[in-house]
């Protein structure tokens, strides 16, 4: 059964280029996610000897997370994916790496009309820095619903994905006040942030209320923009451009 895991504190967007580093420069931040901000939700528990069993089987490999929350003083809506793929398929050192995936081409299309917006030239990697400073505008914040995970089968599907922790969600609205909505991108994402939150399962490309941590948030829930996911690119920004008209982050 999955835990729940403290995220890094005080993680905030870069504001200059001397105060971007990448997550692999965080180790300290990294570190706090095995320390003590224990759930209080004992179901929630796995036990130490699980968790040193899954390690030591090859098979059975636990995972940490390996990039701190993004999370821009500001930010008003809050995306939660699932976990990231293996390293081997990053394009750069942020959230959504994958060439293969099309979050970042389904915001390339809903806010400039250019599915390769956030491609650097080549189209061999997407943009770190300009879509940092884009999200820092916009006031969007991105984290995922796991910190550690199993990959029963070696891969990035999240079919395949063995939740062991799950983010400690209390600390991360802790971190951005003004967040009173949360998007999930996938079905993953979705279950995990309901066995948190305990709220009722919005429709797709719909959302429902709920009151947690002493706010009352909006959760929508957005469709996967995994290339597995069986739809169109351009039907997919579709239902992400109702859903940011709908939170005013696209006027």
């Amino acid at each position: 059964m999955a835990r729940t895991c403290p995220i890094p504190q005080h993680s905030t967007a870069p504001k200059t280029p001397a105060e971007k580093p990448t997550p692999s420069e965080r180790p300290e931040q990294r570190d706090r996610l095995s320390q003590s901000l224990a759930s209080p939700d004992s179901s929630q528990e796995t036990t130490p000897s699980s968790v040193q069993k899954a390690a030591t089987s090859p098979a059975r490999k636990v995972e940490q997370h390996p990039l701190a929350p993004f999370l821009p003083a500001e930010a008003s809506l809050l995306m939660l994916g699932s976990f990231p793929p293996d390293r081997k398929r990053w394009s750069m050192e942020f959230y959504y790496p994958n060439l293969q995936n099309d979050m970042w081409r389904i915001f390339g299309v809903i806010f400039f009309g250019d599915r390769d917006h956030f491609l650097r030239p080549g189209r061999k990697a997407f943009d770190r820095e300009r879509l940092i400073d884009f999200l820092t505008e916009r006031g969007i914040a991105l984290c995922d619903t796991a910190q550690a995970v199993i990959r029963q089968r070696g891969n990035a599907s999240d079919k395949f994905l063995e939740v062991v922790e799950r983010t400690d969600l209390t600390a991360l609205l802790a971190e951005i006040p003004r967040c009173r909505t949360i998007v999930t991108t996938g079905q993953k994402a979705t279950e995990t942030l309901l066995a948190i939150t305990g709220a009722t399962e919005p429709p797709m490309g719909g959302h429902t209320e709920f009151s947690y941590a002493g706010r009352v948030m909006r959760h929508y829930r957005m469709p996967s923009s995994s290339r597995a996911y069986p739809r169109p690119l351009e039907a997919k920004a579709e239902v992400y451009a109702r859903m940011f008209r709908e939170t005013g982050i696209l006027k």
